[in-house]
């Protein structure tokens, strides 16, 4: 077993298909398939499925994926380095929305002002699809405002973030000096989507109090959600990070709920088998993290 035969199961995996596979790698299709022979053979498993002539990952076959990817990604950066002990390396870091919108061009910036050698690639997406690019080795690092569910992660404290239950200065709520979780059910929310970290500490905490609510709308965004609070269509959760501009202009209204803690933690994630480059600890130590 060698890179190459990682480096074609992997294009298998992208394709799930062997004749594509075998076009994208100049080969021809009975060759990616005694390739993905030899590989069964070796871990005596089978890494795929193969009925009415489609392909489907097993169990097996994803697990070595996500190690295939790390040990083709650390083969590219020993390459990297030795070729160039004096070059830094490229830094890809993701953020979830609100640490994506409102902190990461900064952290980057100041970052970049002591360590202008190293390039760094950022992506912002919801906290799920940060989460999935570090499992795939597609990131080095997540900036995350939700929680991470595999025990592949590791998560590190970086920052507290506070939200909110937001409203339009006309909606009926505006002017009450405090509410109860269960006064919120009678009134129709704007959340964020599915796999948001936003959306889960909301979600959380409403079930633990036994308290329902309802959806007007689903948004991926968090300015989408503000002008939609604004124009009275509903509540919003929101971070307060977020919505400073709009409390000072008395646009958004934030409202007193009693016993709802949407307190959450930002972290640090990474792949913990990830191999830390340079850049990787220089961007660890400019965040004043401890990894012990």
């Amino acid at each position: 077993m060698n890179i190459r035969h990682l480096s074609v199961f992997l294009k298998v995996c992208e394709h799930m298909n062997m004749t594509q596979a075998a076009d994208d790698l100049y080969m021809t299709q009975p060759s990616v398939s005694q390739v993905i022979a030899e590989l069964e053979r070796y871990y005596d498993t089978r890494l795929f499925e193969r009925l009415n002539r489609r392909l489907y990952l097993t169990e097996a076959g994803g697990r070595l994926k996500s190690y295939a990817a790390h040990i083709i990604n650390l083969e590219v950066q020993a390459k990297k380095e030795l070729a160039d002990l004096n070059h830094a390396g490229v830094l890809r870091v993701g953020a979830s929305q609100t640490v994506g919108a409102y902190l990461l061009p900064e952290i980057i910036a100041q970052f970049k002002l002591q360590h202008q050698e190293i390039e760094v690639f950022s992506r912002v997406e919801n906290t799920k699809v940060i989460g999935q690019f570090l499992l795939e080795d597609k990131l080095d690092f997540g900036l995350l405002e939700g929680l991470v569910h595999s025990p592949e992660l590791a998560q590190k404290y970086f920052l507290d973030d506070d939200l909110a239950i937001v409203c339009a200065a006309g909606h009926p709520l505006a002017m009450k000096q405090s509410l109860m979780p269960e006064d919120l059910s009678s009134h129709v929310f704007i959340l964020r989507e599915e796999g948001s970290g936003t959306r889960e500490v909301f979600a959380t905490q409403m079930r633990s109090l036994g308290v329902t609510w309802r959806e007007i709308g689903i948004y991926n965004s968090t300015d989408a959600i503000k002008y939609a609070v604004q124009n009275n269509l509903g509540l919003g959760v929101l971070p307060i990070l977020a919505i400073q501009q709009e409390l000072l202009e008395k646009s958004l209204k934030l409202l007193p709920v009693s016993g709802l803690n949407l307190r959450r933690r930002l972290n640090l994630v990474f792949h913990r088998q990830k191999y830390f480059t340079a850049a990787m600890r220089a961007f660890v130590s400019h965040l004043n993290i401890n990894l012990d």
